[in-house]
């Protein structure tokens, strides 16, 4: 018997009881040189395995078989093989530790450094951990790589919501997952991990990746307003440097900031980086431009300006931005009619927006109506449209809901918050770093003396 099969052979007989899965545990990490220099022999070895009963040593096999380079006939085979893992491994058996010892990872291994403090069996549920990382990353690679990214969508999702603690916990899978999402186009499916609010991060280039990817998924299905919420998220983050990431979302940011807002200001948050502030408008000065362009109220400026530069954005991959940013100039125009008459022919919409023809103007105010952005009726037989108040009195059943659970949710972010601050104050390294960095006396930790007594 060689040394593949002898491995198959323990990982068949050693994956019933947890005193067993720890033994074999043991053999796999001993035997996994071996097994590395046999990556290929093992993709049949797959096939007498069940992810299902053997997701230890059906993992250690699949990190194996991927480690190496993979041809494309390969690659199609791991393809599936991971899936089929993803989809039915024993989330127990890739943890081999309690749910909580995700916190003592991420604590210990990830921000501390201090490996040699922790317990074995954390130790050991982190590298196992790290190892199913590293196959749905390389298994992401694989579906790019066969040109297939739709078929690597679902399994990720399913191996997020095995590596999650909880749905607040960002894994280092959720922009691999995002970016299958773009790629496949799956823009719904990307939205199921978005509605999350996230406060536990592992690594920041998770969150900035997340939040950018997010963005672009979101503008993809025209959620805008949450699309601005994630790339706010990027160009606001606490940063060192600029980074690649914080730019392009800071181009997609000032693009969604006009679609949504109809203006933009340079002036980002305090709370940003003294880094963001002062460099991320040097790096995006076509976009500031434009923005500044679409200021004017004036379209044929910005048309002007869009073709000038149109190289730039179609480089930047925004050119299809630029276009709604264009496009959304002829709705601010149109609303701005409905402040100033109550009744407006088409043609003198289209005239007074500059669009090429009653017709066209006709397709841009139904288009609002059902958007909702404004509230009119258009008259078929006169070309005329009658503009009207907002009909929502805000009592309504719905209404009421919506309001109720926008104040639940604020209640809980308020303790949540409250939570944390009061966890950050009591971190030992914050109370290190902040007891260096503020001034030995601080008078504000005095009470004001009065300077005149009266007897």
């Amino acid at each position: 018997m060689d040394a593949v099969e002898a491995v198959v052979t323990q990982i068949q007989g050693l994956s019933s009881s947890a005193g067993d899965l720890t033994r074999l545990h043991t053999i796999l990490k001993q035997a996994e040189e071996s097994l590395h220099s046999e990556s290929v022999r093992l993709f049949s070895a797959l096939d007498q395995l069940d992810p299902s009963k053997h997701s230890l040593g059906f993992l250690y096999i699949l990190e194996a078989c991927s480690s190496g380079p993979v041809t494309k006939e390969r690659a199609s085979t791991l393809v599936l093989a991971i899936s089929r893992f993803i989809s039915s491994c024993a989330a127990e058996q890739i943890r081999l530790a309690p749910e909580k010892c995700m916190h003592l990872i991420l604590n210990y291994l990830i921000y501390y450094k201090l490996v040699c403090t922790v317990p074995e069996a954390i130790v050991n549920a982190a590298c196992l951990i790290c190892a199913v990382i590293s196959v749905c990353k390389r298994f992401k690679d694989q579906v790019l790589l066969l040109e297939a990214p739709i078929r690597g969508v679902a399994p990720m999702l399913t191996a997020i919501r095995k590596l999650q603690v909880s749905s607040e916990y960002l894994t280092t899978l959720h922009p691999e997952f995002l970016l299958l999402c773009l790629q496949a186009k799956s823009y719904k499916t990307g939205l199921s991990v978005l509605h999350d609010d996230i406060s536990e991060v592992d690594q920041p280039r998770d969150l900035f990746l997340y939040c950018y990817y997010g963005g672009m998924i979101c503008i993809g299905r025209k959620h805008f307003r949450k699309a601005l919420e994630l790339l706010h998220n990027v160009v606001t983050a606490p940063m060192s440097t600029v980074n690649a990431i914080a730019v392009e979302a800071y181009k997609k940011y000032i693009l969604v900031f006009l679609i949504l807002h109809g203006h933009f200001s340079t002036n980002l948050p305090k709370y940003t980086s003294s880094v963001a502030q002062r460099n991320l408008k040097n790096f995006c000065s076509p976009y500031i431009e434009l923005a500044n362009s679409y200021g004017t109220g004036k379209i044929t400026e910005l048309e002007a300006y869009v073709q000038a530069n149109r190289e730039k954005f179609e480089s930047d991959n925004n050119l299809g931005l630029v276009n709604q940013v264009v496009s959304s100039m002829y709705k601010r125009n149109i609303q701005r009619l409905t402040q100033t008459y109550l009744t407006l022919s088409l043609q003198d919409i289209a005239n007074t927006v500059q669009l090429n023809s009653a017709k066209e103007a006709e397709m841009h105010v139904l288009q609002m109506i059902q958007d909702g952005e404004i509230f009119a009726t258009i008259n078929q037989k006169d070309g005329m449209v009658r503009f009207h108040e907002d009909p929502e009195q805000y009592k309504s059943c719905e209404m009421i809901e919506h309001i109720d659970s926008s104040i639940q949710r604020i209640m809980m972010l308020s303790r949540k918050l409250t939570a944390m601050d009061e966890h950050i104050s009591c971190d030992p390294l914050y109370l290190a770093k902040a007891g260096r960095e503020r001034p030995r006396f601080d008078l504000d930790d005095y009470e004001s003396v009065p300077q005149k007594f009266n007897i």
